[in-house]
């Protein structure tokens, strides 16, 4: 799909999703971004998305406290995840990644799940930390880091063009979100 000269990668061409069993997805609670990433992995790997993940965005819903993180490939269904989100919309944010770049940048060594004493919050994931394809070992953080300084000013074929190239993404407000996946599917 193009938008003006902007290739975006189409949305709508996955194969259906009847045969995909929630058995067949490795999750730890607690681990929502690792979960998510090992999702993207899958979802490629068994045909439901593009081989490379390009039809697929990770979402990070953040603000100065918490965040949560999820995953979708149209806007109906990403509106419907967020409808359930008790954030106070005023300080919601949203950083998109396109889940190639998630899936070749995200670091995780679990850091953030220890408490001051160095003990396990949650009990880890059994399988090795995540490392990104340049040696990276943590930047978790820097995917949920958001202020209103860092937000898209509107959605134009740049703002997409930089989604598909920034190993971050871009961050945008709740009212630029639908507008945001309406425009690149």
């Amino acid at each position: 799909m193009t938008t003006s000269n902007v290739e975006v990668p189409s949305a709508v061409a996955s194969p259906t999703t009847a045969s995909v069993d929630v058995s067949m997805f490795e999750y730890t609670p607690s681990y929502c971004e690792e979960n998510v990433y090992l999702l993207c992995k899958k979802l490629s790997m068994i045909g439901v998305a593009d081989a490379e993940g390009s039809d697929l965005f990770v979402v990070f819903i953040s603000n100065e406290n918490r965040f949560h993180c999820g995953i979708r490939k149209l806007a109906q269904e990403l509106m419907e995840l967020f409808s359930g989100i008790t954030m106070s919309s005023a300080s919601r944010l949203f950083r998109v990644v396109h889940a190639p770049l998630f899936l070749r940048f995200f670091a995780s060594d679990r850091r953030h799940m220890k408490d001051s004493v160095g003990n396990w919050i949650s009990q880890p994931p059994t399988y090795e930390n995540l490392v990104a394809e340049d040696g990276i070992v943590h930047n978790l953080d820097e995917y949920i880091r958001v202020s209103a300084a860092d937000m898209v000013s509107d959605i134009r074929d740049d703002s997409i063009s930089a989604l598909l190239s920034q190993k971050f993404g871009l961050v945008v407000n709740e009212s630029q979100l639908e507008s945001f996946f309406t425009h690149i599917c």
